[in-house]
């Protein structure tokens, strides 16, 4: 039954990567501060970016979020990069998402997906789900997270930064 559940889940995944876009789509979200930007002005300059989904009922994506923002100051005196915590929480949740993040204290920019505009348009369905980009270009996915997958994901950039 294991073997079957770690086969589905692996077809699973190469079905999300076959057919995900290869760039991030230009769509309006909405800031922390309740103003809207849109995802090609994000992207804008050369750094690489880091685009983590996530919403305040999932356990995991907060996780993957702690860690990156421990590793965050020592990571970027050496990596040009940038991380946005791209919240999925809806009408619903979203309430939850402000008292949460000021808790936490994050040193990255939260963005707001309310209606699931970007989320869709990247064909996501599982959280946390992790992008690397640069420039618009989506270099790189990853669905789900365990302890110390944020430093694979960091190794993954310094070999991005090398080539």
């Amino acid at each position: 039954m294991f073997k079957k559940l770690i086969l589905l889940g692996f077809s699973l995944l190469c079905a999300i990567n076959l057919h995900s876009q290869k760039f991030v789509p230009n769509i309006p979200i909405e800031t922390f501060k309740g103003t809207y930007t849109t995802m090609s002005k994000e992207l804008s300059d050369d750094s690489y970016y880091i685009l983590s989904f996530w919403a305040t009922w999932c356990v995991p994506c907060i996780n993957e979020l702690d860690a990156l923002n421990e590793v965050y100051d020592e990571l970027s005196k050496d990596l040009n990069f940038k991380v946005y915590a791209i919240s999925t929480d809806d009408a619903r949740t979203k309430r939850r998402v402000r008292p949460l993040v000021n808790g936490k204290s994050w040193k990255f920019d939260v963005l707001l997906d309310e209606n699931h505009d970007l989320k869709r348009a990247l064909n996501i369905s599982g959280l946390p789900h992790t992008i690397i980009a640069k420039q618009n270009e989506i270099l790189h996915r990853r669905v789900g997270y365990a302890p110390g997958e944020e430093l694979d994901l960091l190794e993954k950039l310094k070999d991005y930064e090398v080539e």
